[in-house]
């Protein structure tokens, strides 16, 4: 029965090793538990089944470890789970607004003090500094603030 118990802990000890070096690398936790289940075999093979038994599970473990962390880091093994995909795609860039101040458009709804205005085809949300503005009026941008287009009603 106590060579089943040595088994069994190498073999769950080495599982759970082979998982976090393969399949979710960096946790720790998970190769942490495989350590201290492959130690605790050791151990007990030392100590239950006596020196050569020890050996022999201490020599095993210790080649099956490297093996596994020598196939598990090669960089051919690494790169099948890393996002190797690079994105070249851009965002508009609101430092640089194409909206201007002095830009003048129409609310398409009301502004209370946020809503949506039109300039120049281009849908945009903007907000006032309090004040309400109805649907249909015409709004000039006074500027841009924290990435936010500050209108007023025009003729005002």
């Amino acid at each position: 029965m106590d060579w089943i118990t040595v088994a069994v802990l190498l073999l769950f000890g080495l599982i759970f090793l082979v998982a976090e070096v393969v399949f979710i690398p960096g946790t720790t936790l998970v190769g942490l538990v495989g350590l201290v289940l492959l130690t605790a075999g050791v151990w007990l093979g030392y100590r239950d089944l006596g020196t050569p038994a020890g050996h022999y599970a201490l020599g095993i473990s210790a080649v099956l470890v490297a093996a596994t962390v020598y196939v598990g880091l090669r960089p051919k093994n690494l790169a099948r789970f890393a996002l190797t995909d690079v994105n070249h795609s851009r965002v508009r860039d609101v430092r640089n607004p194409d909206v201007q101040p002095g830009t003048t458009g129409r609310t398409l709804s009301a502004l209370r003090p946020a809503g949506t205005a039109l300039f120049d085809d281009d849908r945009r949300e903007v907000v006032t500094r309090g004040e309400f503005v109805p649907a249909g009026a015409v709004v000039r941008v006074l500027g841009i603030e924290q990435n936010r287009i500050v209108v007023e009603k025009a003729g005002v």
